[in-house]
């Protein structure tokens, strides 16, 4: 009889511990490929009065073909395992190195005949933020905006402040000639001549130029969520040509141009700044997913199809939720754009 107890004794504990390893097997397979290895990225290098008959076949490709660049940058990075926080600088610094957008490398000049750079970046982990404006020296003001985020108690910096600071980081300067493009300088020239033909500041006009509406919504910006889960987003910019007073736009303005939250989403926005500072857009569509429970591109079209309109504004965002969702939304002909998801499909365009 004991020898009956003793083997249903036996019999029972090997079941159960067969039990205990099928839930383990299950509870590991939760845990990998589809919810552990989804990410994103998405770009833009601006929004405004872009139309395909007015652009040139080889300008077209051009973007397109940076464009692509810096995203599979980001992409591959997302794809090695890398932080979202460190795609989004990386992808950002490749826009910033080209004269085609209007940051970095092509800024525009503001009234002075001088370039004033911004930028910004946040992490939808901690909500921890940096910003810098106001920058002549600093040859990618997002590696700045970043150093301020991690290496400094503060959000914002600005200008000569913001560059002693860089000093100390070992951020990379440059002269301000480096910043120097004929394109943008002659743009400058002709929005100048404009005004004094219109008496009116940043007036509006039926002409087309590609490097003058480049330097009012050129803004480059980058979102990203990683395999981690986490999100991100930055944005920088050379600013509108033909500023002046030390006018801050948007882009280096957290909840405005930039804004990344785990609980919803990450975004790099672009377009007239006043009207996006007033809409605190970016943070805007982050609280229509947390308290209206709207989706991210639902959120996005409330935003910049009805919300910023009505104040008279326009421009685009770029944004992507934590399931990877995205959202390229703009009220303009154009934004320069692409977006890569996990599989690596890649997207760019340019017109609606």
């Amino acid at each position: 009889m004991k020898k009956v107890k003793y083997f249903c004794v036996l019999v029972s504990l090997i079941a159960i511990s067969c039990l205990s390893s099928d839930k383990s097997s299950i509870n590991s397979d939760d845990l990998s490929p589809n919810s552990s290895e989804n990410f994103g990225i998405v770009i833009h290098g601006g929004a405004g009065t872009i139309l395909k008959n007015q652009l040139s076949d080889s300008l077209e490709l051009a973007y397109k073909t940076k464009l692509e660049e810096a995203i599979r940058a980001g992409h591959q990075l997302l794809k090695s395992g890398r932080p979202a926080l460190e795609a989004v600088t990386a992808t950002i610094k490749i826009l910033e190195d080209s004269p085609l957008f209007n940051a970095g490398k092509g800024a525009v000049f503001n009234n002075n005949g001088n370039n004033e750079l911004d930028a910004s970046i946040m992490d939808g982990a901690t909500l921890n933020a940096g910003a810098v404006a106001g920058l002549t020296h600093i040859k990618n003001p997002i590696d700045l905006a970043q150093m301020v985020m991690t290496e400094s108690e503060h959000v914002f910096l600005f200008g000569q402040g913001a560059e002693a600071f860089a000093a100390t980081q070992g951020v990379e300067m440059v002269a301000p000639e480096y910043f120097y493009s004929q394109q943008r300088f002659d743009a400058l020239k002709r929005t100048q001549m404009k005004e004094a033909q219109a008496r009116v500041i940043h007036s509006e006009d039926a002409f087309y130029d590609p490097f003058i509406k480049a330097g009012k919504f050129g803004t480059v910006g980058c979102v990203a969520l990683d395999k981690n889960g986490n999100l991100a987003a930055g944005t920088s910019t050379g600013g509108m040509t033909n500023k002046r007073y030390g006018r801050i736009g948007d882009a280096p303005i957290i909840g405005a141009g930039t804004y990344a939250n785990n609980k919803t989403c990450a975004v790099s926005a672009t377009g007239w700044g006043e009207y996006f500072i007033r809409g605190v857009v970016a943070y805007d569509i982050s609280a229509l997913m947390e308290y209206k429970g709207l989706s991210v591109k639902e959120a996005s079209q409330e935003v910049i199809e009805r919300k910023i309109p009505a104040l008279g504004g326009d421009g685009g965002v770029i944004a992507i939720d934590g399931d990877g969702n995205v959202s390229m939304v703009f009220n303009t002909p154009g934004m320069y754009r692409a977006h890569m998801d996990k599989d690596g499909v890649l997207e760019v365009g340019i017109y609606k």
